[in-house]
């Protein structure tokens, strides 16, 4: 039987258009494969949004736990970044990555589009379990919607210095939780962010609200991986 993962990594990043085929190319035939080979990766998942006259991007890779962040597989890998990820790395702009356990998830299947929300959870009345699990069931029985699941930063794991860290030139944004929204289509997404904006979230200081819809996604299975 197969366990669905306790803990995600979500990670943002801008790109200019003219970079979009090479870094597509990265991230499909190299760089999600290296990271679903990793020992507690189980599968990831590239979605894709046009603003601003950017191509930006939401990855989100499911783990085994949260112990794979700073596990010595991943870390091997981070600091030993391909020729590729090299020409790569100084090419992401708003950057932003966080990773930890899911600690509260509803729904079933996966959306053709994915709201994710960056959150200070105290700020927005989220640190309670019983909150949390609230919150994820409401807007999974909301029309169009897939799954929803809310993800709490292990900042340790998170902030280990890395080569592949280092090569960056964005600052690398910092955040507490995340919550994201997976739903069937795009007014689907807009609509419970609307909710959301008017409800539990009102105060919460949601600065990018960006849908994005699915691109390309890759697990273990259908990498030929045991």
């Amino acid at each position: 039987m197969t366990h669905r993962g306790q803990a995600q990594l979500a990670i943002w990043s801008d790109i200019n258009p003219d970079q979009e085929t090479d870094y597509l190319h990265w991230l499909t035939r190299e760089h999600v494969l290296e990271r679903v080979s990793v020992d507690g990766f189980l599968s990831g998942r590239v979605f894709r949004a046009e603003a601003g006259g950017q191509r930006r991007f939401f990855i989100t890779y499911e783990l085994q736990d949260t112990g794979v962040l700073a596990g010595p597989s991943y870390l091997a890998r981070l600091n030993a970044p391909t020729p590729w990820s090299q020409r790569t790395m100084p090419i992401l702009q708003n950057f932003a990555r966080g990773g930890g356990p899911v600690v509260a998830r509803a729904g079933l299947g996966c959306g053709a589009v994915a709201l994710p929300l960056r959150l200070d959870l105290e700020a927005a009345g989220l640190l309670d379990a019983g909150a949390q699990q609230a919150l994820v069931q409401r807007i999974a029985g909301l029309d169009a919607v897939a799954q929803v699941w809310l993800m709490q930063v292990d900042a340790a794991g998170t902030g280990v210095q890395t080569k592949e860290k280092s090569m960056r030139r964005s600052v690398e944004g910092v955040f507490d939780g995340v919550l994201v929204i997976e739903a069937l289509h795009t007014a689907a997404a807009q609509a419970a962010l609307d909710q959301l904006l008017h409800g539990e979230l009102a105060n919460a200081g949601v600065a990018d609200r960006q849908v994005f819809s699915a691109c390309f996604q890759l697990d273990r299975r259908l990498a030929g991986l045991p």
